[in-house]
Protein backbone atom coordinates (compact mmCIF):
# COMPACT_ATOMS: atom_id res chain seq x y z
CA UNK A 1 0.00 0.00 0.00
CA UNK A 2 1.39 3.39 -1.03
CA UNK A 3 0.85 6.22 1.43
CA UNK A 4 -0.74 9.42 0.14
CA UNK A 5 1.19 12.66 0.08
CA UNK A 6 -0.11 15.32 2.44
CA UNK A 7 0.93 18.43 4.31
CA UNK A 8 0.42 20.06 7.65
CA UNK A 9 1.69 22.62 10.11
CA UNK A 10 3.82 22.24 13.20
CA UNK A 11 3.33 24.95 15.81
CA UNK A 12 5.97 25.07 18.51
CA UNK A 13 4.06 27.22 20.98
CA UNK A 14 6.82 27.45 23.57
CA UNK A 15 10.30 26.03 23.84
CA UNK A 16 13.17 26.97 26.12
CA UNK A 17 15.86 28.77 24.09
CA UNK A 18 18.45 26.08 24.79
CA UNK A 19 16.18 23.44 23.25
CA UNK A 20 15.68 25.19 19.89
CA UNK A 21 18.55 23.48 18.01
CA UNK A 22 17.55 20.10 19.47
CA UNK A 23 13.95 20.64 18.36
CA UNK A 24 15.14 21.44 14.82
CA UNK A 25 17.30 18.30 14.82
CA UNK A 26 14.36 16.15 16.01
CA UNK A 27 12.06 17.57 13.33
CA UNK A 28 14.72 17.09 10.65
CA UNK A 29 15.29 13.50 11.75
CA UNK A 30 11.56 12.76 11.52
CA UNK A 31 11.32 14.36 8.06
CA UNK A 32 14.61 13.00 6.76
CA UNK A 33 15.92 16.45 5.85
CA UNK A 34 17.58 19.28 7.81
CA UNK A 35 15.19 21.91 9.18
CA UNK A 36 15.78 25.49 10.28
CA UNK A 37 12.91 27.25 12.03
CA UNK A 38 12.28 30.98 12.22
CA UNK A 39 12.15 31.40 16.02
CA UNK A 40 10.51 34.39 17.71
CA UNK A 41 10.06 35.28 21.37
CA UNK A 42 7.01 33.81 23.10
CA UNK A 43 5.54 36.75 25.07
CA UNK A 44 3.20 34.53 27.13
CA UNK A 45 6.17 32.77 28.75
CA UNK A 46 9.26 35.02 28.82
CA UNK A 47 12.51 33.22 28.05
CA UNK A 48 10.86 30.84 25.59
CA UNK A 49 10.58 30.82 21.81
CA UNK A 50 7.85 30.00 19.33
CA UNK A 51 7.92 28.87 15.68
CA UNK A 52 5.67 27.62 12.90
CA UNK A 53 6.70 25.18 10.20
CA UNK A 54 4.69 24.01 7.19
CA UNK A 55 5.68 20.50 6.18
CA UNK A 56 4.96 18.18 3.23
CA UNK A 57 5.28 14.41 3.42
CA UNK A 58 3.56 11.06 3.45
CA UNK A 59 0.47 10.25 5.50
CA UNK A 60 1.49 9.65 9.09
CA UNK A 61 4.14 12.38 9.13
CA UNK A 62 2.29 14.31 11.85
CA UNK A 63 2.44 11.24 14.10
CA UNK A 64 6.19 10.94 13.46
CA UNK A 65 6.70 14.62 14.33
CA UNK A 66 4.59 14.35 17.50
CA UNK A 67 6.52 11.25 18.56
CA UNK A 68 9.86 12.96 17.91
CA UNK A 69 8.90 15.96 20.08
CA UNK A 70 6.82 14.45 22.88
CA UNK A 71 9.75 13.63 25.13
CA UNK A 72 11.15 17.16 25.46
CA UNK A 73 10.39 18.74 28.82
CA UNK A 74 8.82 22.21 28.94
CA UNK A 75 7.75 22.00 25.28
CA UNK A 76 4.29 22.97 24.07
CA UNK A 77 3.43 22.09 20.50
CA UNK A 78 0.68 21.26 18.09
CA UNK A 79 0.98 19.44 14.78
CA UNK A 80 -1.71 19.01 12.16
CA UNK A 81 -1.95 16.75 9.14
CA UNK A 82 -4.38 17.52 6.33
CA UNK A 83 -6.63 14.72 5.11
CA UNK A 84 -5.53 13.00 1.91
CA UNK A 85 -7.35 10.54 -0.36
CA UNK A 86 -8.53 7.68 1.87
CA UNK A 87 -6.79 9.06 4.97
CA UNK A 88 -8.30 11.19 7.74
CA UNK A 89 -6.63 14.35 8.96
CA UNK A 90 -4.97 14.39 12.40
CA UNK A 91 -4.22 16.86 15.14
CA UNK A 92 -1.75 16.31 17.97
CA UNK A 93 -1.44 18.66 20.94
CA UNK A 94 1.18 18.44 23.68
CA UNK A 95 1.72 20.28 26.95
CA UNK A 96 4.22 19.48 29.71
CA UNK A 97 1.45 18.84 32.25
CA UNK A 98 -1.03 16.95 30.07
CA UNK A 99 1.18 15.02 27.65
CA UNK A 100 -0.05 14.21 24.12
CA UNK A 101 -3.61 14.36 22.83
CA UNK A 102 -4.41 12.93 19.37
CA UNK A 103 -7.60 13.34 17.38
CA UNK A 104 -8.97 12.68 13.92
CA UNK A 105 -9.98 15.83 12.03
CA UNK A 106 -12.36 16.55 9.16
CA UNK A 107 -11.63 18.49 5.97
CA UNK A 108 -11.72 21.87 7.73
CA UNK A 109 -9.80 20.84 10.85
CA UNK A 110 -12.65 20.12 13.26
CA UNK A 111 -12.03 17.28 15.71
CA UNK A 112 -14.18 14.26 14.92
CA UNK A 113 -15.20 12.05 17.84
CA UNK A 114 -15.34 8.38 16.77
CA UNK A 115 -18.57 6.45 17.30
CA UNK A 116 -17.08 4.15 19.94
CA UNK A 117 -15.85 7.15 21.96
CA UNK A 118 -19.33 8.68 21.89
CA UNK A 119 -20.85 5.35 23.00
CA UNK A 120 -18.33 5.21 25.86
CA UNK A 121 -19.25 8.74 26.94
CA UNK A 122 -22.95 7.85 26.92
CA UNK A 123 -22.29 4.70 28.99
CA UNK A 124 -20.09 6.50 31.52
CA UNK A 125 -22.51 9.42 31.85
CA UNK A 126 -25.43 7.06 32.55
CA UNK A 127 -27.96 9.84 32.00
CA UNK A 128 -26.04 12.52 33.93
CA UNK A 129 -25.86 15.58 31.65
CA UNK A 130 -22.90 17.12 33.50
CA UNK A 131 -20.92 13.89 33.24
CA UNK A 132 -21.77 13.64 29.53
CA UNK A 133 -20.52 17.20 28.98
CA UNK A 134 -17.31 16.36 30.88
CA UNK A 135 -16.74 13.24 28.77
CA UNK A 136 -17.28 15.14 25.53
CA UNK A 137 -14.88 17.91 26.62
CA UNK A 138 -12.31 15.21 27.32
CA UNK A 139 -12.91 13.58 23.92
CA UNK A 140 -12.44 16.96 22.21
CA UNK A 141 -9.18 17.71 24.03
CA UNK A 142 -10.63 20.75 25.81
CA UNK A 143 -7.96 20.74 28.54
CA UNK A 144 -5.21 20.92 25.88
CA UNK A 145 -7.04 23.67 24.00
CA UNK A 146 -7.48 25.65 27.23
CA UNK A 147 -3.78 25.45 28.05
CA UNK A 148 -2.54 26.18 24.50
CA UNK A 149 -4.97 28.99 23.61
CA UNK A 150 -2.95 31.87 25.14
CA UNK A 151 0.16 30.59 23.34
CA UNK A 152 -1.67 30.38 20.00
CA UNK A 153 -2.64 34.04 20.13
CA UNK A 154 0.79 35.27 21.18
CA UNK A 155 1.72 36.05 17.57
CA UNK A 156 -1.49 37.89 16.71
CA UNK A 157 0.26 41.27 16.95
CA UNK A 158 3.04 40.23 14.57
CA UNK A 159 3.49 42.40 11.50
CA UNK A 160 1.57 41.09 8.48
CA UNK A 161 3.18 41.23 5.04
CA UNK A 162 0.55 41.75 2.38
CA UNK A 163 1.25 40.25 -1.03
CA UNK A 164 -0.26 42.11 -3.98
CA UNK A 165 -1.04 40.62 -7.34
CA UNK A 166 1.44 41.81 -9.94
CA UNK A 167 1.06 41.78 -13.71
Amino acid sequence: MVSSSTSGVLFVHSSPRALAPHIEWSIGSALGTPVSLDWTDQPVLPGTLRAEFTWHGQGGTAAMLASALRGWEHLRFEVTEDPSPGVDGMRYMHTPDLGVFAAVTDAVGNIVIPEDRVRYAVDVAAGDAEEMARELRLALGQAWDDELEPFRHAGDDERVVWLHRVG
